[in-house]
């Protein structure tokens, strides 16, 4: 097991590849990357690139293949599913289907839903949560003040929702603040009214343990990109009937376990739950990265949560030092992951997080963080005239330098101003006269 010590603290976490990554600056110089964007995509761990490489010489396309490298590749894939399951702590009996990501693990539970499903969501999610979910059967809750106004605001909903099935939607942790939502008592609430309970972990995943069977959530989606294996895979696990009686998400090879020609039309016979909704060839790389991180991450789930804990104390208290500084907030009472999205008075979002990167080699995000209607009723009140913030995201890769140049930065363009010129683009902020370069695999 190779580990990370960072210089400035004592918490020993998986190493990610480009910890030493430098940028350039428009000023001519480089500098070690800050990554503060970890909430968008998180680095590769080194295991998880090591693990890769392993695989490699060995990967053919999976099922059916009489070669070896295909029964080794088959074996690899397969096996991911269980490893999964450990690591959410699913039942043994919960189907598990291999996605692109969060969104598409969502999109594929939105198609499978019986017919006239009652949903219930928070208007807080995250689009990939907040949209797939149409019709007059769907009701959005207004996004609560605390974890208690959560719970009774959900119970309220599904008191009155339609007879039949019924599904809630709840997110881990907050993509926008990184608070923790009361996941168990919402399952509760669920089940005490006949519904099921889909879980968005694309956000909690990566900073916490997740153990369904405890949460009592029937389903569970969460992105390989966020959780340290960026090569395009994601998953959905969860009970497997409703996924079982729907039509396939996609159809083609793998979705079908027989197609015979009738001359007119052809016949087809699916394929069981998880092949049924895996149609094409898998992500057989992507997947074993996936079930890599999720082993690496549990072996060090105490280190993790110290070291983003300790770093996330810091930012925040560093933040709460700069003027105009607001930090954006749902849930009052709840503990937080290494997410803080904020503005500050008088500066635009994008024209802060352009200058942090032209000026100090870090990266953040602005926007609205595919979290719109949220994010526009929060920058409103905290009395931001503009619909997008800034956020500051932490992860493994993190490290105090990282936090104390974020906080400095920030200080130096509030109070003194930034060094460059910049003008807008294509609704963007960028330097003028810009010379950095990009990479020679690039040019």
């Amino acid at each position: 097991m190779t580990l990370a010590i960072t210089k400035t603290t004592s918490t020993a976490v998986p190493a990610v590849v480009g910890a030493d990554l430098r940028v350039p600056l428009v000023t001519g110089e480089r500098v070690t990357y800050a990554n503060l964007d970890h909430a968008a995509s998180a680095p590769c761990l080194q295991e998880v690139r090591d693990a890769v490489d392993e695989l490699l010489p060995w990967y053919a396309s999976v099922h059916r293949g009489a070669g070896f490298a295909s029964q080794v590749s088959t074996r690899v894939y397969e096996q991911a599913r269980d490893r999964i399951r450990r690591f959410i702590g699913a039942h043994s009996s919960d189907a598990v289907v291999f996605t692109r990501n969060t969104t598409d693990s969502l999109n594929l539970l939105a198609r499978s839903v019986p017919k006239n499903t009652a949903v219930v969501l928070f208007d807080s999610e995250h689009h990939a949560a907040l949209l797939p979910w149409r019709g007059p059967n769907v009701q959005r809750i207004p996004a609560p003040s605390s974890s208690g106004a959560a719970v009774v605001a959900l119970d309220r909903a599904l008191a009155a929702a339609p007879v039949g099935p019924r599904l809630v939607i709840v997110t881990g942790a907050s993509n926008v603040t990184g608070e923790l939502w009361p996941v168990a008592e919402l399952a509760k609430v669920a089940r005490r009214h006949g519904a099921r309970i889909a879980l968005d972990a694309a956000q909690l995943a990566p900073h916490r343990p997740v153990n369904a069977r405890e949460l009592g959530v029937d389903y569970v989606a969460f992105s390989g990109h966020k959780i340290y294996a960026p090569f395009g895979a994601g998953v959905l696990v969860g009970r497997a009937d409703w996924l079982q009686q729907a039509q396939p998400y996609l159809v083609g090879g793998g979705a079908t376990s027989k197609v015979t020609d009738h001359g007119d039309r052809l016949g087809v016979a699916w394929s069981a739950v998880p092949e049924r909704h895996e149609a094409g060839s898998p992500n057989v790389v992507g997947v074993h990265a996936l079930a890599a991180a999720c082993e690496i991450l549990s072996r060090h789930w105490e280190q993790t949560v110290a070291h983003e804990q300790e770093l996330l104390t810091r930012l925040r208290e560093g933040l709460r030092t700069i003027p105009g500084f607001r930090e954006l907030s749902i849930l009052t009472d709840v503990d937080k992951v290494g997410v803080v999205s904020f503005t500050v008075s008088g500066f635009d979002a994008g024209f802060l997080a352009a200058a942090l990167s032209a000026e100090y080699g870090i990266g953040v995000r602005d926007g609205a963080f595919c979290a719109h209607v949220i994010v526009g009723r929060l920058v409103k009140q905290v009395g931001s005239h503009e619909d997008r913030a800034v956020r500051a995201s932490i992860g493994l890769g993190t490290t105090v330098e990282h936090v104390d140049r974020l906080v400095a930065a920030l200080r130096t363009l509030v109070t003194e101003g930034p060094k460059w010129t910049y003008t807008q683009r294509d609704g963007r902020w960028v330097p003028e006269d810009d010379g950095r370069t990009l990479p020679p695999f690039l040019a």
